[in-house]
């Protein structure tokens, strides 16, 4: 009736609808340091009930306010459950919740009974002078020098951690990539993708030419660069060699 074939109406029924939600990472069921896959637990606003979350993180840790879009599905076992396919952080708006993040171990040198006297020192402005005046936390009593060190550095790397991850989102690369990519290069990871991102095909297990090729259109590479004529030779002979052959003729394939 319709005129939509049965086929297309079956593919229809089953896409799954994206949608955002927001909410405070309560605690960890399941996290992999290799790989990033993660299984928490959510406390959403106005929900009395927590959210079970299942995604890649390059780093989460509870007490973080996380912007989370994805879809549900529902697990046989463990019932509702809420699939990341993308994500951002952002920052905690009340002092129970800067406290709870700076204690949760996300950075190190701070605990909650370190959290509890920063965050009484210098309110909601805490992360604030953390992020551009890290020297006044000289202010608050029992908090010697190395401490400060300690923090300034961890604060830096999960500032690094957040830079890299929204870069690569922001060019087409998948949360589960982006993770992989993070894990491999480290801050070192938009520095090497700008440079060349068929770098990636040979780097990071599950990204081939195809995804590192459409990954290198969104950063604007030339369809002539060296980089993609390499990686696509190296493509192709690949694939030759998976259907048995030891070698291609120039002139017929790789010309």
């Amino acid at each position: 009736m319709s005129g939509i074939p049965d086929n297309q109406k079956q593919e229809i029924s089953v896409t799954p609808k994206q949608e955002t939600i927001t909410g405070v990472v309560e605690r960890l069921t399941f996290y992999s340091q290799e790989s990033g896959y993660t299984v928490a637990r959510l406390q959403r606003p106005r929900t009395r009930n927590l959210t079970t979350i299942v995604g890649s993180f390059a780093n989460i840790q509870p007490g973080q306010t996380l912007q989370l879009n994805g879809f549900w599905r529902e697990h046989p076992q463990y019932g509702p459950q809420f699939q990341v396919t993308s994500y951002k952080e952002t920052k905690p708006s009340t002092l129970t919740g800067i406290e709870k993040y700076l204690g949760s171990g996300l950075i190190k040198g701070v605990g909650p009974v370190t959290a509890k006297r920063i965050v009484a020192c210098f309110g909601l402005e805490t992360l604030d002078i953390i992020e551009n005046h890290i020297e006044r936390l000289k202010e608050v009593n029992g908090i010697a020098k190395k401490c400060i060190t300690m923090i300034q550095k961890a604060w830096e790397t999960q500032k690094a951690i957040k830079e890299v991850m929204i870069f690569l989102q922001s060019h087409g690369v998948s949360t589960t990539y982006a993770v992989k990519i993070y894990k491999k290069y480290g801050d070192t990871a938009i520095g090497i993708v700008t440079n060349n991102p068929y770098q990636l095909a040979s780097d990071i297990y599950g990204i081939g030419f195809l995804t590192a090729d459409k990954i290198a259109r969104n950063l604007g590479v030339a369809p002539d660069s060296e980089f993609r004529y390499r990686a696509g030779m190296t493509h192709v002979l690949s694939e030759a060699a998976e259907d048995g052959h030891c070698y291609l003729p120039i002139g017929e394939n790789l010309s």
